[in-house]
């Protein structure tokens, strides 16, 4: 069994004298993932093929060739392509679906010398806030495994959490990387939109998906973003906004203004525990000097409605590819092109995706495109203005990641409204593009891991994670 580390940096000094070995590291992960099978966060582990990687590492550690992320032995959320590898957004439809390329950042991470241990359990397309939405079950929270692990990228979370590996990358449409994270207490960073390449990753809506890594500390954060980030011909959606060296330029962040939601306090919506955490961290930041101060959000409640309007038209675009005929799951009752289609689609995706499909199409159809879908646009630009006139006040907003800790598994599966109001703070950075991170901040009173966030400026990645190191060590 291997010991969890905090950082790579802890990984590298025990490799450097001899304590340990990158394939040492990988076999003690594949004794821990065979052991914590029962929480289902892997969907295929690259067991052969991660020991022979970590071999070949190992030998360029000692010629001293090795890449930056050498000794870094990370899991890959099922919705990033790997070339050769399956892939199948925990779907029936693309069940046996083998990439024929690898995305973008599996090419960075690989070049970095990265180990990539196997694909993790998801909800299916991303379509989720629990990871029970997935065609191979739901993820147990490590934690406490009668609780969810939050979602969509659950498996990246509870891979981490359990020390199934020592990072994990997830997709965050509109909290995808940050609720787990903070349901499994770790750090969980969304980056600004279009920091990161979106492609070769499995779409669910374009204008929201982005990339963010799991782990435990800061600083890995900070390094994982700084090897996938930066300019890439294949994603014309891509800043080409110069990528600093957020691993290396980590400092003190001096004395900052933070505006937290009053909202967050005063909601009767949000866990008693979690307000008492919220209040915690503010007296804390007042005690060291900071300003902190309770704005009012006018647009709090169209928030969740306006970003499911546009996710949910995007997925019904995004998705219409999956029809039977090109690649993935054809259903053995067609009998023709219509029933292909239709059969394929019905049997192949499941209930959630096919509810957000139904109502993606609804509301870009002809009569109802300027209720629905054009309206939630115009609410997605007053949210924007608003945060953006936040944010030149402030220096972050601090909210929690999600109202509530993990809850129990099944319990909101029967009202998806109630579900989907779980994303009430971490939509803001989704609609906004704007980067946010979720960081531990203790258990509660039954042990389960709670989570605050901080959201700041566009492509401020540096001072957020500033803050971030600075924030966990009050």
């Amino acid at each position: 069994m291997t010991k969890s580390y905090t950082s790579l940096g802890e990984i590298k000094s025990e490799i450097a004298i001899g304590k340990i070995t990158v394939e040492k590291l990988v076999q003690g992960y594949i004794a821990n993932i065979t052991a914590n099978s029962h929480l289902n966060a892997f969907n295929e582990v690259f067991e052969n093929e991660a020991l022979t990687r970590a071999i070949e590492i190992d030998a360029r550690i000692g010629q001293g060739t090795a890449g930056k992320l050498a000794g870094m032995v990370i899991a890959i959320k099922d919705n990033i392509c790997y070339k050769g590898h399956k892939v199948t957004a925990s779907s029936k439809i693309l069940k046996d679906f083998t990439s024929v390329y690898s995305s973008t950042i599996v090419e960075r991470l690989l070049a970095e010398d990265a180990v990539i241990i196997g694909r993790c359990n998801c909800d299916e397309f991303g379509m989720g806030a629990a990871n029970e939405n997935s065609y191979f079950g739901p993820v147990k929270n490590h934690a406490d495994e009668t609780r969810v692990s939050g979602g969509s990228s659950g498996g990246s979370a509870v891979a981490v959490q359990a020390n199934m590996c020592h990072a994990a990358i997830g997709t965050d449409t509109g909290g995808s990387v940050r609720q787990p994270a903070a349901f499994c207490g770790l750090v969980g960073l969304k980056p600004t939109y279009g920091r990161i390449s979106r492609h070769g990753i499995i779409a669910y809506a374009s204008s929201f998906d982005q990339v963010g890594p799991i782990t435990r500390s800061v600083e890995d954060a900070a390094l994982l973003l700084e090897v996938m980030a930066g300019n890439d011909e294949y994603d014309g959606t891509l800043s080409s906004t110069a990528v600093p060296s957020f691993s290396k330029e980590i400092k003190a962040p001096g004395v900052k203004k933070i505006a937290y939601l009053q909202e967050a306090l005063s909601s009767p919506g949000v866990d008693a525990e979690i307000k008492n955490t919220l209040v915690n961290y503010i007296d804390k930041l007042r005690a060291e000097g900071h300003t902190v101060k309770p704005i009012a959000f006018d647009y709090l409640d169209y928030m969740v409605p306006a970003y499911y309007i546009l996710a949910m038209a995007e997925a019904s675009s995004n998705l219409s590819r999956y029809d039977g005929v090109h690649y993935g799951y054809r259903s053995p009752a067609a009998t023709d092109l219509a029933s292909t289609y239709k059969r394929s689609r019905s049997e192949g995706f499941g209930k959630e995706v096919k509810r957000r499909i139904m109502l993606g199409t609804f509301v870009l159809s002809a009569g109802y495109y300027d209720a629905y879908f054009s309206k939630a646009q115009k609410v997605r630009r007053l949210i924007r203005e608003k945060t953006d006139a936040i944010l030149q006040e402030y220096d972050f907003i601090l909210i929690p990641t999600a109202p509530e800790p993990a809850f129990a598994i099944g319990k909101l599966e029967k009202d998806p409204v109630v579900t989907y109001l779980s994303d009430i703070f971490t939509v803001q950075a989704s609609l906004t593009g704007a980067p946010a991170i979720s960081l531990p901040a203790g258990n509660n009173s039954k042990g389960l891991p709670l989570g605050l966030q901080l959201i700041t400026k566009h492509f401020d990645e540096q001072e957020l994670l500033n803050f971030s190191k600075y924030f966990l060590e009050l």
